[in-house]
């Protein structure tokens, strides 16, 4: 038996205090009712699902492929949703809790975490059932995003009729918290210091929004000593030599967990595209204008794959297959991220 969490978004906020919940005491009626009763998986465990994800994932572990292949356990869910089609197992019950959140004003919603449990493996021909509970609803919290509800369903996955695991996913349904807007302040003194001029405060990153900071950890935290040095560095697994990218604790390949690390030459070619439009946010624009621009998906020559901006031709004239150079860009004084400036040739 393996237990999987995923790590929340969305801290689980602070308790509102104060008046009665009189909508809480309703809400937490719904605890222990049916949200799916005998659902049906739309496809069974297939080969082409697997190897989709897979491919999606950069994950060669090669129990996914071949004719003992197994579906990685991470698939859980993907075998129980709805699709484009959309979701029409859903019960009653499941319907009137979510028809009470939006009618009470709780419209917005964010998934924040997962947790699974994998009782045994899922394998090609697998047809799968699922029956789904409404586990818990918290009281009233109020997080950054806003004031709401965290909701918790409990999934039972079965395959041929056999208990295979179990997935727990939780949501909040909020109200948006509403924008904070800044006081001017007020001087008590005379300024003492010198008025900057624009390039000055420019230079110095203050006047214009930041970008979010990376989230650094003992998993990543060389990779990003790689890029304060102007170097990008991909792990390579201790025993098979497998690249890797992202950073991972262990090999996809053969679950290694020794590595080193060798250095990217900086050539690449754009091996898919989107354009950001909206929401404009200047701190992702080159000019400070806040897009669109180009985001991509690099394939390096040493045939990993990566995230980042392209810069240096238009957003529109990002192409697949597009050769680029990485360079490195100081957005403000405490950071700098590799990005790929495109080319023509």
């Amino acid at each position: 038996m393996t237990i999987v969490r995923e790590g929340e978004q969305v801290p689980e906020g602070r308790q509102v205090t104060g008046e009665p919940d009189e909508l809480y005491e309703r809400l937490k009626a719904f605890e222990g009712r049916a949200a799916a009763t005998a659902g049906t998986g739309k496809d069974p465990v297939n080969e082409p699902m697997i190897r989709h994800w897979c491919e999606a994932m950069g994950d060669t572990n090669p129990a996914y492929s071949g004719p003992e292949a197994i579906a990685p356990p991470t698939m859980l869910q993907a075998w129980t949703m709805g699709g484009l089609s959309g979701h029409t197992d859903r019960s009653a019950a499941y319907e009137e809790l979510f028809g009470l959140l939006d009618g009470a004003g709780y419209t917005s919603v964010v998934a924040t975490d997962c947790e699974q449990e994998y009782l045994r493996p899922l394998r090609p021909g697998d047809r799968i059932t699922f029956d789904a509970v409404i586990e818990s609803v918290s009281e009233r919290k109020t997080t950054r995003l806003g004031t709401g509800y965290f909701v918790t369903t409990r999934m039972d996955v079965r395959a041929d009729g056999v208990r295979a695991g179990t997935h727990r996913f939780r949501i909040l349904k909020y109200t948006p918290a509403e924008p904070k807007r800044s006081e001017p302040k007020r001087s008590e003194s005379r300024r003492t210091e010198p008025r900057r001029t624009g390039p000055e405060r420019a230079a110095r990153g203050e006047g214009r929004s930041l970008r979010p900071r990376p989230v650094i950890n003992r998993d990543n935290a060389g990779f990003w000593q790689g890029v304060a040095e102007h170097r990008l560095l991909i792990q390579r697994c201790g025993d098979c030599a497998t690249l890797r990218f992202p950073w991972l604790p262990g090999c996809n390949a053969c679950g290694c967990q020794e590595w080193d690390t060798v250095e990217a030459s900086g050539e690449g070619t754009v091996f898919s595209h989107v354009v950001m439009h909206h929401p404009p946010f200047p701190a992702f624009g080159a000019d400070g204008a806040g897009g669109p621009y180009a985001v991509a998906l690099i394939e390096l020559a040493e045939g990993v794959r990566m995230v980042s901006n392209v810069i240096g031709v238009p957003y529109d004239k990002v192409r697949t297959g597009m050769p680029v150079r990485l360079e490195f860009l100081r957005t403000d004084p405490d950071l700098e991220l590799p990005v790929f400036r495109g080319g023509e040739g």
